[in-house]
């Protein structure tokens, strides 16, 4: 039978909170935290066991995972007063499935490798469908005997698991996809608009190009959502700007030009002033629609 090593897992937001269940599904031993208790009550009735503090998990488990929104949360919580490195043990893996600058995830592994604990940056990709149906693609840094460890865990939350490379990798793979998802977003909106307005039913529009040379998994699963007024996260916007604030910071690092993603930020930023951050990043259509003066959906 196969090892059922104890699981940590702090920070069960929107996607957090399936993929920690899914864990428990798959008949780990879960013990989890989170800054709102609610969603560590709703796990508990379900079988985990509840911890007060990131250190009090990583105390008790063997594999601790993060997902929390962004760069400060992960420091704070992995090196920050008890934090995951006040119970560090040799022989723990420390897992991160949050979206963070590459260069923190190489500095947190540095630090914690110290203490003789291995690190992967994990960052995932499916929005909230992919994490309750556990077919999150999974972009995984760091070394790869650890990952092999810890795959039987992961496989309880992701179907595509791939090894990048050295740590750090699984961020500049994530920072790389976000690229392309806040393009097709942005593309998608504008298509949308374009067609609306130039006198085309946008739903044939979609059934006309969808299978062709356009095809891409945002134009498969978002535009239903969108012509049923449901701009509901999904993946909030406010997070496809902070991913895309990390991708800006990392090419300014590299001195890499980025232009299209450049304008995506601008686009997503204007969203938040506008009062959408926490629809989804699909709903980026509002900026274009704002911008043309027309609506999807009259």
């Amino acid at each position: 039978m196969a090892e059922k090593l104890v699981v940590g897992y702090i920070g069960l937001g929107l996607m957090g909170k399936s993929m920690a269940r899914n864990i428990l599904r798959a008949g780990f031993p879960l013990v989890v935290h989170n800054r709102s208790r609610a969603a560590v009550q709703e796990l508990v009735a379900e079988g985990a066991t509840a911890a007060y503090s990131p250190a009090e998990v990583a105390a008790q488990a063997e594999v601790v995972f993060t997902n929390l929104p962004d760069s400060p949360d992960v420091e704070q919580v992995v090196l920050g007063q008890h934090g995951i490195i006040e119970s560090a043990h040799s022989g723990l893996i420390y897992i991160d499935n949050s979206t963070i600058k590459p260069a923190l995830a190489r500095k947190i592994a540095n630090v914690l490798g110290e203490k003789g604990v291995a690190c992967l940056d994990a960052p995932v990709s499916g929005g909230d469908i992919g994490a309750r149906d556990g077919t999150l693609t999974i972009m995984v840094g760091g070394p790869a005997e650890s990952l092999e460890r810890a795959r039987p865990i992961l496989q309880a939350i992701g179907k595509t698991i791939t090894h990048v490379g050295e740590s750090g990798t699984g961020q500049i793979a994530k920072a790389a996809n976000q690229i392309m998802v806040a393009a097709q977003m942005v593309a998608m909106g504008e298509l949308l608009i374009f067609a609306k307005k130039a006198g085309a039913d946008p739903q044939k529009i979609v059934e006309a190009i969808k299978a062709g040379a356009a095809q891409c998994w945002s134009l498969d699963v978002k535009p239903p959502r969108l012509f049923a007024g449901n701009r509901n996260p999904g993946f909030k916007a406010y997070m496809q700007a902070k991913d895309l604030a990390i991708i800006m910071d990392t090419a300014r690092e590299y001195g890499i030009p980025l232009p299209s993603a450049a304008v995506d930020l601008q686009l997503f930023n204007a969203m938040l002033q506008m009062g959408m951050s926490n629809l989804d990043n699909s709903a980026v259509i509002g900026v274009i629609e704002a911008l043309a003066n027309a609506k999807l959906i009259d």
